[in-house]
């Protein structure tokens, strides 16, 4: 779902009912909780949605809290950036409504406490997201100083990010050379982030674990094989990524399996 051109100033957030792309349900300018999950007793979310102006079934629900039909149902949860086009949307659960007051954000407005499902927003992708955001996710790198448990996150959002920050441009053709910085490789989700850096600039997404590797590498995700990956500081990566995966010939240790998914789908890796 893709929303543009219908938020005021400092909103960050939409809410569109699953079922049909008309039926808005309002934007609002904070959702706290949302990336950092505060849990009720039945393990759902509990979002504070700040600035909000309801409107079709999320209005609907605000009129009957602490009833039943305070249930608004499914929904699509957008992120928006400054001009209000959407650059990612998450899939939201059993949206309900279990608190409502009038906002500081506007006269009219109200921030709402609601209860959601939501698997896929991680603890830590609301930093990545601000970087995108406000267009400052322009340089190589910026996950380097990532803690271990925050580099998924970032992968998530590269994730859902990624149609909005291609802004539909085309895979690089065929015959193209990447170079594959591999100093801060230590493990498998900075692997991820280097090399969806490496084909797709800062913040770029080339897969995340084994499979999505190797789907990206069937094209559509921003370059087209048969190409030639440079791999610096190789020896340390082999050294790092020595764990041991099961596979159908048995275990293999995942800096060989790279190798080998790699040769699978066209690529040459030059190591270095």
């Amino acid at each position: 779902m893709q929303t543009s051109g219908r938020n005021s100033e400092g909103q960050k957030y939409t809410l569109t009912s699953d079922e049909d792309d008309s039926d808005f349900w309002g934007f609002a300018h904070e959702a706290e909780g949302f990336f950092t999950p505060l849990q009720d007793a039945e393990g759902a979310r509990r979002v504070h949605l700040e600035g909000c102006l309801p409107q079709a079934g999320l209005l609907k629900s605000v009129d009957h809290v602490g009833s039943r039909r305070a249930m608004a149902g499914n929904a699509w949860f957008g992120l928006l950036d400054g001009d209000g086009t959407t650059m990612g949307s998450y899939f939201i659960n059993e949206v309900t409504v279990v608190d409502v007051k009038p906002s500081g954000r506007g006269v009219g407005l109200v921030d709402l406490t609601v209860t959601l499902w939501c698997e896929d927003a991680l603890p830590g992708a609301e930093r990545a997201w601000n970087l995108v955001r406000t267009g400052h996710l322009n340089r190589t790198g910026m996950w380097h100083e990532l803690a271990p448990e925050d580099r998924h996150a970032w992968l998530s959002v590269a994730l859902w990010s990624r149609e909005y920050q291609r802004q539909g441009r085309p895979d690089a053709p065929a015959g193209q050379a990447f170079t594959l910085d591999g100093r801060h490789i230590v493990d498998r989700d900075s692997f991820y982030c280097a090399i969806g850096e490496a084909v797709n600039g800062p913040g770029g997404y080339f897969g995340w674990n084994l499979d999505a590797l190797d789907d990206c590498l069937r094209g559509g995700w921003g370059a087209a094989t048969p190409f030639t990956l440079h791999w610096d500081s190789s020896a340390e990566v082999r050294a790092r990524l020595a764990e041991h995966v099961p596979t159908e010939d048995g275990d293999i240790a995942l800096f060989n399996l790279l190798l080998d998914i790699f040769n699978e789908r066209g690529v040459s890796v030059v190591l270095r």
